[in-house]
Protein backbone atom coordinates (compact mmCIF):
# COMPACT_ATOMS: atom_id res chain seq x y z
CA UNK A 1 0.00 0.00 0.00
CA UNK A 2 1.26 3.70 -1.22
CA UNK A 3 2.09 5.31 2.54
CA UNK A 4 1.87 9.25 2.17
CA UNK A 5 3.88 11.37 4.23
CA UNK A 6 3.15 15.67 4.59
CA UNK A 7 5.35 18.36 6.23
CA UNK A 8 3.60 20.56 8.48
CA UNK A 9 5.03 23.92 9.01
CA UNK A 10 2.73 24.33 12.30
CA UNK A 11 0.41 26.52 10.80
CA UNK A 12 -3.57 27.16 11.45
CA UNK A 13 -4.24 25.66 7.58
CA UNK A 14 -1.79 23.07 7.98
CA UNK A 15 -3.66 21.83 10.84
CA UNK A 16 -7.14 21.79 9.62
CA UNK A 17 -6.26 20.36 6.45
CA UNK A 18 -3.93 17.71 8.65
CA UNK A 19 -5.22 16.45 11.95
CA UNK A 20 -8.80 17.34 11.27
CA UNK A 21 -10.81 14.22 10.79
CA UNK A 22 -11.85 15.16 7.25
CA UNK A 23 -8.45 14.37 5.45
CA UNK A 24 -6.33 12.62 8.57
CA UNK A 25 -6.61 9.51 7.43
CA UNK A 26 -5.17 10.20 4.04
CA UNK A 27 -1.23 10.76 5.77
CA UNK A 28 0.01 7.83 7.56
CA UNK A 29 3.35 9.81 8.57
CA UNK A 30 3.17 13.78 9.66
CA UNK A 31 6.73 15.29 9.67
CA UNK A 32 7.20 18.83 11.31
CA UNK A 33 8.75 20.60 8.29
CA UNK A 34 11.93 22.17 10.19
CA UNK A 35 13.06 18.49 11.61
CA UNK A 36 12.47 17.18 8.29
CA UNK A 37 16.52 16.12 8.66
CA UNK A 38 15.96 13.97 11.31
CA UNK A 39 13.13 11.65 9.29
CA UNK A 40 13.38 8.12 8.58
CA UNK A 41 11.53 8.15 4.97
CA UNK A 42 12.05 4.98 4.16
CA UNK A 43 8.98 3.74 4.51
CA UNK A 44 7.31 6.27 2.66
CA UNK A 45 5.98 6.34 -0.72
CA UNK A 46 4.65 9.92 -1.15
CA UNK A 47 5.90 12.98 0.30
CA UNK A 48 3.81 16.10 0.13
CA UNK A 49 5.26 19.42 0.57
CA UNK A 50 2.16 21.02 2.13
CA UNK A 51 0.71 24.53 0.73
CA UNK A 52 2.97 27.58 1.96
CA UNK A 53 5.67 25.74 3.66
CA UNK A 54 8.29 28.67 3.35
CA UNK A 55 10.84 27.52 1.27
CA UNK A 56 13.84 29.20 4.22
CA UNK A 57 12.39 25.68 5.64
CA UNK A 58 12.86 23.48 2.93
CA UNK A 59 16.20 24.31 1.22
CA UNK A 60 18.07 23.00 3.90
CA UNK A 61 16.86 19.75 2.99
CA UNK A 62 17.82 19.63 -0.34
CA UNK A 63 19.91 17.03 0.17
CA UNK A 64 16.48 15.07 1.79
CA UNK A 65 14.29 15.62 -1.27
CA UNK A 66 17.35 14.50 -3.65
CA UNK A 67 18.31 11.44 -2.00
CA UNK A 68 14.19 10.33 -1.43
CA UNK A 69 13.93 11.26 -4.89
CA UNK A 70 17.16 9.25 -6.07
CA UNK A 71 15.25 6.18 -4.52
CA UNK A 72 12.36 6.29 -6.59
CA UNK A 73 9.69 8.23 -4.14
CA UNK A 74 7.30 10.86 -5.56
CA UNK A 75 7.80 14.25 -4.00
CA UNK A 76 4.37 16.24 -4.13
CA UNK A 77 5.24 20.53 -4.20
CA UNK A 78 2.62 22.19 -3.57
CA UNK A 79 1.92 25.64 -3.96
CA UNK A 80 4.02 28.79 -2.48
CA UNK A 81 6.32 26.49 -1.26
CA UNK A 82 9.07 28.22 -3.59
CA UNK A 83 9.96 24.46 -5.40
CA UNK A 84 12.88 26.71 -7.58
CA UNK A 85 15.20 26.91 -4.46
CA UNK A 86 14.95 23.30 -3.29
CA UNK A 87 14.56 20.82 -5.99
CA UNK A 88 16.18 20.01 -9.63
CA UNK A 89 15.36 21.98 -12.79
CA UNK A 90 12.21 23.77 -11.79
CA UNK A 91 11.48 26.88 -13.45
CA UNK A 92 9.06 29.30 -12.09
CA UNK A 93 7.75 32.58 -13.16
CA UNK A 94 5.76 35.20 -11.03
CA UNK A 95 2.66 36.06 -12.11
CA UNK A 96 0.24 39.32 -10.99
CA UNK A 97 -2.74 37.37 -9.40
CA UNK A 98 -6.14 37.55 -10.96
CA UNK A 99 -8.97 37.58 -7.86
CA UNK A 100 -11.61 38.68 -10.12
CA UNK A 101 -11.77 35.72 -12.48
CA UNK A 102 -15.35 35.12 -10.91
CA UNK A 103 -16.88 37.80 -11.92
CA UNK A 104 -19.07 37.78 -15.46
CA UNK A 105 -17.14 37.75 -18.33
CA UNK A 106 -14.02 36.72 -16.07
CA UNK A 107 -11.77 34.04 -16.60
CA UNK A 108 -8.34 32.65 -15.62
CA UNK A 109 -7.81 30.97 -19.23
CA UNK A 110 -7.10 27.34 -17.68
CA UNK A 111 -7.37 24.00 -19.28
CA UNK A 112 -6.74 20.63 -19.07
CA UNK A 113 -3.26 20.18 -20.86
CA UNK A 114 -3.40 16.06 -21.06
CA UNK A 115 -6.93 14.89 -20.33
CA UNK A 116 -6.08 11.37 -20.46
CA UNK A 117 -3.77 11.14 -17.05
CA UNK A 118 -5.54 9.37 -14.08
CA UNK A 119 -5.03 12.33 -11.83
CA UNK A 120 -8.78 13.76 -14.33
CA UNK A 121 -10.45 10.63 -13.07
CA UNK A 122 -10.18 12.12 -9.39
CA UNK A 123 -10.71 15.85 -9.78
CA UNK A 124 -11.88 18.00 -13.02
CA UNK A 125 -11.05 21.64 -13.87
CA UNK A 126 -13.29 23.10 -12.08
CA UNK A 127 -12.06 21.70 -8.75
CA UNK A 128 -8.53 23.28 -9.76
CA UNK A 129 -9.46 26.32 -10.41
CA UNK A 130 -9.14 29.68 -8.37
CA UNK A 131 -6.76 32.08 -8.68
CA UNK A 132 -3.48 31.36 -8.89
CA UNK A 133 0.16 32.88 -8.23
CA UNK A 134 2.92 31.65 -10.99
CA UNK A 135 3.71 28.76 -13.64
CA UNK A 136 6.28 26.86 -14.74
CA UNK A 137 8.29 26.11 -17.46
CA UNK A 138 8.59 22.68 -16.93
CA UNK A 139 11.79 20.42 -18.36
CA UNK A 140 11.63 18.30 -21.68
CA UNK A 141 9.89 15.50 -21.09
CA UNK A 142 7.52 16.60 -18.23
CA UNK A 143 4.05 16.14 -18.75
CA UNK A 144 1.64 19.47 -18.33
CA UNK A 145 -1.55 18.73 -16.76
CA UNK A 146 -2.89 22.03 -16.26
CA UNK A 147 -1.69 25.07 -18.29
CA UNK A 148 -2.51 28.91 -18.35
CA UNK A 149 -3.54 30.67 -21.46
CA UNK A 150 -0.22 32.29 -23.00
CA UNK A 151 1.59 31.37 -19.90
CA UNK A 152 2.69 27.80 -19.08
CA UNK A 153 1.73 24.63 -16.53
CA UNK A 154 0.54 25.30 -13.45
CA UNK A 155 0.11 21.82 -12.25
CA UNK A 156 2.77 19.24 -14.23
CA UNK A 157 4.49 15.63 -13.66
CA UNK A 158 8.26 15.15 -14.12
CA UNK A 159 9.06 11.45 -14.28
CA UNK A 160 12.44 12.59 -15.99
CA UNK A 161 14.90 14.49 -13.96
CA UNK A 162 14.70 12.12 -11.49
CA UNK A 163 14.37 8.39 -10.92
CA UNK A 164 11.63 9.68 -8.71
CA UNK A 165 8.40 11.18 -9.48
CA UNK A 166 7.49 14.75 -9.28
CA UNK A 167 4.57 16.42 -9.06
CA UNK A 168 5.08 20.55 -8.65
CA UNK A 169 1.81 22.52 -8.87
CA UNK A 170 1.03 26.56 -7.94
CA UNK A 171 -1.96 25.67 -6.40
CA UNK A 172 -2.58 26.20 -2.76
CA UNK A 173 -5.65 24.40 -1.91
CA UNK A 174 -4.17 23.61 1.91
CA UNK A 175 -4.04 27.24 2.50
CA UNK A 176 -7.82 27.85 1.10
CA UNK A 177 -9.47 25.04 2.96
CA UNK A 178 -7.49 25.56 6.10
CA UNK A 179 -8.41 28.99 5.85
CA UNK A 180 -12.60 27.79 5.63
CA UNK A 181 -12.96 29.81 1.87
CA UNK A 182 -12.67 28.99 -1.64
CA UNK A 183 -15.03 25.36 -2.03
CA UNK A 184 -13.03 24.28 -4.97
CA UNK A 185 -9.88 23.95 -2.88
CA UNK A 186 -11.61 21.46 -0.79
CA UNK A 187 -13.12 19.64 -3.78
CA UNK A 188 -9.62 19.16 -4.72
CA UNK A 189 -8.14 17.89 -2.09
CA UNK A 190 -11.25 15.50 -1.88
CA UNK A 191 -10.03 14.34 -5.16
CA UNK A 192 -6.13 14.70 -4.89
CA UNK A 193 -5.33 13.09 -1.70
CA UNK A 194 -7.41 9.57 -2.39
CA UNK A 195 -5.41 10.05 -6.02
CA UNK A 196 -1.88 9.99 -4.62
CA UNK A 197 -2.74 6.72 -2.78
CA UNK A 198 -3.10 4.96 -6.01
CA UNK A 199 -0.28 7.55 -7.62
CA UNK A 200 2.41 6.19 -5.47
CA UNK A 201 6.11 5.08 -6.16
CA UNK A 202 7.75 5.36 -9.42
Amino acid sequence: MTRIAALDSGTYYHHRTLYEPRYRDAFDEIVYAPALGEADLSAVDVLVVSCRTDPSVLTPHRRVFADFLGAGGTVVAMGSTGPHQWLPDVVWHDTETNFWWWKEGGSLGLSVTTPDHPLFGAISLEDATWHYHGYFDPPEGAVPLISAEGRGPILYEDRVTTPGTLLVTSLDPMYHHGSHFMPATTRFLDGFLPFLRQYGRT
